[in-house]
């Protein structure tokens, strides 16, 4: 029997990109039959990245997902660090300045502790645009 060898950076990297990009699918579609439309993922600015943004009514919704599945470190409501939120109203900031009209906006947060429809919590109005 052979020692296992511990996954190297670039393996526990490329699990942890798999990981988020499959809480954001799953994300995506919690949203989408609570009929929010999604309108785009994983949307990069020069401040950052918007995991999701979505269509509630005439509401433009900007969607942070986080997996934490450990509580070490306070859970993935607790990995949303006031650096994070800046980070996402900076990026929001940047997204709504090229539209002719801004709609009314807000921030919300996929919190997910597994991957599992029953594990999502979906928590509204997070962050103030302010």
């Amino acid at each position: 029997m052979s020692p296992q060898r511990a996954p190297s950076t670039t393996e526990r990297d490329a699990a942890r990109k798999a990981a988020g990009a499959a809480a954001e699918a799953l994300a995506a579609r919690f949203l989408e039959a609570r009929g929010l439309a999604i309108l785009r993922r994983n949307l990069r600015t020069r401040f950052g990245e918007i995991d999701l943004i979505a269509r509630d009514g005439d509401t433009l919704v900007f969607v942070e997902v986080r997996l934490r599945r450990g509580r070490a470190f306070g859970g993935a409501a607790a990995s949303i660090t006031p650096a994070k939120r800046l980070r996402l109203v900076r990026s929001a900031r940047s997204i709504l300045a090229r539209m002719r009209r801004e709609p009314p906006c807000r921030f919300d947060a996929v919190l997910l502790d597994a991957l599992e429809d029953g594990r999502i919590d979906w928590q509204r109005n997070v962050i103030e645009l302010g």
